[in-house]
């Protein structure tokens, strides 16, 4: 958390909360919007159960996510939309549950590593690249907005 001297004073301990979802990435796009229409900050964990699937989904609000063309990068993709290419959402794309909601998959997915993911693999790519097969990356902090495959279709965040 930023010190005191750096961060301001706020008057309450909502305003104080109010400020840290405002400056939260999970909350705003641009750094200047929310996600959603709906500001609901850092509430209490309720007793209703909700799967990951359903708050990975609401992770996506106000995103749209779009399927690249075979060797475009997500920068690319954004921009031909008229829109930017939101690498904290990347993160969120970056799962087998959530691949399989907007790609084919049809080979199934597999662990990889590479910026260029998430991304499937394109039916006509040579057969040791596994066409077909969604892939994702366990190191994370890999994940880039330009970067490509001539091999793949990217799955982007765009807003």
């Amino acid at each position: 958390m930023a010190k005191t001297a750096t961060s301001g004073t706020y008057p309450s301990v909502f305003d104080f909360c109010s400020g840290r979802c405002r400056h939260n990435s999970g909350s705003v796009v641009h750094e200047n919007a929310y996600i959603s229409e709906f500001h609901h900050c850092f509430s209490l964990p309720s007793n209703q159960s909700v799967d990951d699937h359903t708050q990975l989904e609401a992770r996506l609000i106000g995103v749209n996510v779009v399927i690249g063309g075979q060797g475009e990068s997500c920068d690319l993709v954004c921009t031909s939309q008229g829109q930017s290419c939101i690498v904290n959402k990347l993160l969120v794309l970056n799962q087998c549950e959530i691949m399989k909601k907007y790609m084919s998959c049809k080979g199934g997915c597999l662990a990889s590593v590479g910026s260029d993911q998430p991304a499937e693999v394109v039916d006509d790519a040579p057969r040791d690249l596994n066409p077909g097969t969604c892939l994702y990356t366990k190191p994370q902090s890999m994940l880039s907005c330009d970067s490509s495959h001539p091999h793949t279709q990217r799955l982007c965040p765009c807003a």
